[in-house]
């Protein structure tokens, strides 16, 4: 490819140079290749950047007015408009040449007047009389950004060309709701669409939407889509091929001052362009819900009217609306060593709390306790950090300890699953016992100095020693860890018609609810050997023939206080 092209370049490059001075005398400035703009037709042009785009046209005699339409597609351009009179008529043998037309008239004497200039990148529209002594009349298209092309059409005449789809006076495209998926628009119909019957309509609505930018024009959506496309082409590319067409591309353009002619369009080959646009409504509806939308995300909707017919579309003034975010749920801060009580109110359905924790110092490790109080309910634990989760486990009647470890901050989750109509039915209802309005105790806690859960004793059942059950007391024994600890005993009298079912402590009731009247002593102890690490306790100071409700509760720095199971003893009547 490179020796064709060094080839091509050493037979052409010289001829081209020779073309220029054939067409031009020394004295005169070469001219463009002369393009006449057609009237009643769509004429697409190519702007390359920097570079003056020359359209030449004239008007019937009968013609009293006219209108320029010049839609740029995705980049602002600047355009002008102006007549050229010629003060006399061009000389017999100027018009024997071989030169166009404008070329022989820019020859002779002339005065040219501005008629109108735009700069932008929306549409715009010249609509004035004519001028009866112009000779030729000139449109001067540029674009100053990139190379880039526009639409121009030409309407002899009075009133509109019919060409174009009608907007209203208010073209604003208007929002009537907002939700965190979905959005819905509204904007005032098209006379193009309203005027005509349903059954001879060639019109449409289509509504896009993105989330970068409104357009001002059906042609810059398109580019930005097929941009976008290219991106994504050129993305899963592993290797490019290097050529030598941009070298060759850029001296071209040196070498030889051209354009490409430009083409009228037909409303066939426009109608199949308007065939892959994505449109999130279209039909003659003025109203639209575009579904399926990201929460929190900024989007921008545009309107179309598109003329299937003549491959023509007007753009609406679009909007831009933000969809709602997702409902974040409480999350309530643990302090501490707090001991909180969870209640589900909602025990019929499924329901969830959130909690976070930060635990002290910085080894950045913690201790998190908790124990279900609800009987039969089906609580479950997840515990997670920076959006990655840690564990998740359910949590019943029995203590459940979880180690936190590494993280500056924890999210805890507890989510409870509704009991079903058929427990209900059955009168499984479960209720919380001891008159209780939690359904999960939670505690948590800093851990300074340890590497791990704390142990817990072998056993949490209390035995109680009838050969050593006397009048007035009692003897009350129970496992215990190779820890040092604190025990507390509580007692209670049971009355004579108390049943024993309902006589024994509800297992989440701590010792924070209990009466100071009711604890009888409090006791260290520690054994290093688990298997002997067994601890009695005489109680006395009771009555004889009565019966009571014994209680040792594990007291601990960190985690909530380990409940034995409740005893129930009753004193000997004769001694």
């Amino acid at each position: 490819s490179w020796c064709l092209g060094a080839a091509l370049a050493l037979l052409w490059g010289p001829s081209w140079p020779q073309v220029h001075s054939a067409l031009a005398p020394e004295n005169e400035v070469p001219l463009r290749p002369t393009t006449w703009l057609p009237e009643g037709k769509i004429t697409s042009v190519t702007l390359p950047k920097g570079r003056t785009r020359r359209l030449y046209f004239t008007l019937k005699k009968k013609a009293s007015a006219m209108s320029v339409t010049v839609s740029p597609c995705d980049l602002p351009i600047e355009w002008s408009l102006a007549a050229r009179t010629l003060k006399d008529k061009p000389l017999k043998s100027l018009q024997s040449t071989k030169k166009s037309v404008p070329e022989v008239w820019w020859q002779g004497p002339a005065s040219e007047e501005k008629i109108h200039n735009f700069a932008g990148n929306t549409v715009d529209t010249y609509q004035g009389p004519s001028y009866p002594p112009a000779s030729i009349y000139i449109l001067r298209l540029r674009s100053k950004q990139q190379n880039t092309r526009a639409t121009v059409f030409l309407h002899e005449g009075l009133g509109p060309s019919g060409i174009f789809p009608l907007l209203p006076s208010d073209p604003r495209v208007h929002t009537l709701g907002v939700g965190m998926t979905s959005v819905t628009l509204s904007w005032v119909p098209s006379a193009s669409i309203t005027s005509l019957p349903h059954t001879q309509n060639s019109y449409d609505y289509c509504v896009l939407v993105n989330s970068r930018q409104n357009y001002h024009s059906l042609c810059a959506a398109q580019q930005s889509m097929r941009k976008e496309n290219n991106q994504k082409q050129e993305k899963k590319e592993k290797k490019r091929r290097v050529t030598v067409w941009p070298i060759l591309k850029e001296w071209w353009w040196q070498q030889w001052d051209s354009f490409p002619e430009p083409q009228s369009s037909s409303p066939s080959s426009l109608t199949n362009e308007f065939a892959d646009l994505q449109c999130a409504c279209d039909g003659t509806e003025s109203v639209c819900t575009v579904s399926d939308l990201l929460p929190d995300t900024q989007y921008y909707f545009d309107v179309f009217v598109i003329d299937r017919l003549n491959g023509t579309s007007s753009a609406y003034k679009g909007t831009f609306a933000r969809t709602h975010e997702e409902a974040r749920p409480a999350i309530t801060t643990l302090r501490e060593g707090e001991l909180r009580w969870v209640t589900f109110h909602d025990r019929s359905s499924k329901s969830e709390q959130f909690f976070s924790f930060r635990p002290r110092g910085w080894q950045q490790s913690g201790l998190l306790t908790l124990q279900s109080c609800g009987g039969d309910e089906k609580v479950k634990v997840t515990v997670s950090s920076k959006g990655q989760v840690l564990t998740s486990q359910a949590v019943g009647g029995d203590l459940v300890h979880i180690w936190l470890q590494g993280s500056p901050s924890y999210l805890i989750h507890l989510e409870q699953e509704g009991i079903t109509s058929g427990q209900i039915a059955a009168g499984r209802d479960p209720a919380i016992p001891g008159g209780l309005m939690a359904s999960v105790k939670m505690q948590t806690s800093s851990a300074y100095h340890r590497r791990g859960v704390p142990s817990l004793p072998s056993t949490l059942q209390i035995k109680s020693f009838n050969r050593l059950r006397g009048c007035n007391s009692v003897t009350l024994a129970w496992m215990g860890t190779e820890e040092r600890s604190l025990y507390c005993v509580y007692r209670r009298k049971l009355g004579n018609r108390e049943a024993e079912s309902t006589a024994l402590t509800a297992p989440c009731l701590g010792p924070e609810s209990r009466s100071d009247t009711e604890r009888v002593l409090c006791k260290y102890f520690q054994e290093l050997n688990p298997r002997r690490a067994v601890t009695t306790a005489v109680i006395g100071g009771l009555e004889p023939g009565m019966a009571y409700v014994f209680d040792v509760y594990l007291m601990r720095r960190w985690g909530i206080p380990v409940k034995y199971a409740s005893k129930m003893v009753k004193t000997r009547k004769e001694c």
